[in-house]
């Protein structure tokens, strides 16, 4: 029996003066090897974007994390503080697949910087320095090149609704990694985590979808060694396969 095939857009990377479409092996391997699925990584390039013509193979699509950032003119008029971050190409593909996965019920599963286009493509805003805000903490990675502690866990998050009935517990430990977090939360979104100083941590859409959730903690790390992990790629994969059907 083939496996259900997840959609994973790519993020723009310069190597050796080219540009090159990649992603990160372990959202891939995440996606084969817990939720069991088949990954299938999507070029980037403007003139490129067919979003009926991917939704046609997809049974699920996963937005990875990523070094860029959402380009600010997204979700409203100012500039953005490091503009050598910005994916042009990334958001051309992203966002309007997004909204029409959501609409058509594709399951969804968005980490870190896809959390954030999630929130943006149906309407909402971001932090672009979460850290230079009144009232919440620091949430960049640790200064270190020991991946294990990059990506280890470092604060807790409360869970509510159904997020926490899939992982069964009301509190989790998850690692952080990111600048930018919701600002506004897009009005069909729905918050069911949240960081010790109120940031949102993880968002899904109400709207009878199986699984369409964005966290933005990166569980894509190590997965195997993580039981709210292996709940949320087992409970994509089983949404997927059920697409499939």
């Amino acid at each position: 029996m083939s496996r259900p095939i997840v959609v994973i857009p790519s993020c723009s990377k310069l190597i050796g003066g080219l540009m090159f479409d990649a992603v990160g092996r372990k959202y891939s391997a995440a996606v084969a090897e817990v939720a069991e699925c088949q990954p299938l990584l999507m070029p980037l390039g403007r003139s490129m974007v067919d979003v009926g013509a991917i939704l046609d193979v997809a049974d699920g699509i996963l937005l990875s994390g990523s070094l860029s950032n959402v380009e600010p003119s997204h979700y409203g008029a100012e500039l953005p503080l490091n503009p050598d971050t910005v994916d042009k190409d990334r958001d051309a593909l992203t966002l309007p697949l997004i909204r029409t996965a959501v609409e058509r019920k594709v399951p969804l599963f968005a980490i870190c910087r896809g959390f954030q286009e999630f929130n943006v493509a149906l309407g909402g805003t971001l932090h672009q320095a979460v850290h230079d805000v009144n009232g919440h903490k620091d949430h960049r990675e640790p200064p270190t090149e020991d991946m294990d502690v990059k990506f280890g866990p470092v604060h807790p998050v409360a869970l509510k609704g159904t997020l926490r009935s899939w992982i069964g517990e009301d509190r989790i430990m998850v690692n952080s990694l990111h600048w930018q977090g919701i600002s506004r939360l897009a009005p069909p979104l729905v918050a069911e985590a949240f960081a010790e100083d109120g940031l949102v941590e993880a968002i899904r859409a109400p709207n009878g979808n199986d699984f369409c959730l964005g966290v933005q903690w990166h569980p894509e790390w190590q997965p195997q060694n993580n039981p709210a992990s292996i709940a949320l790629f087992k409970r994509f994969g089983a949404a997927a396969r059920e697409k499939a059907a």
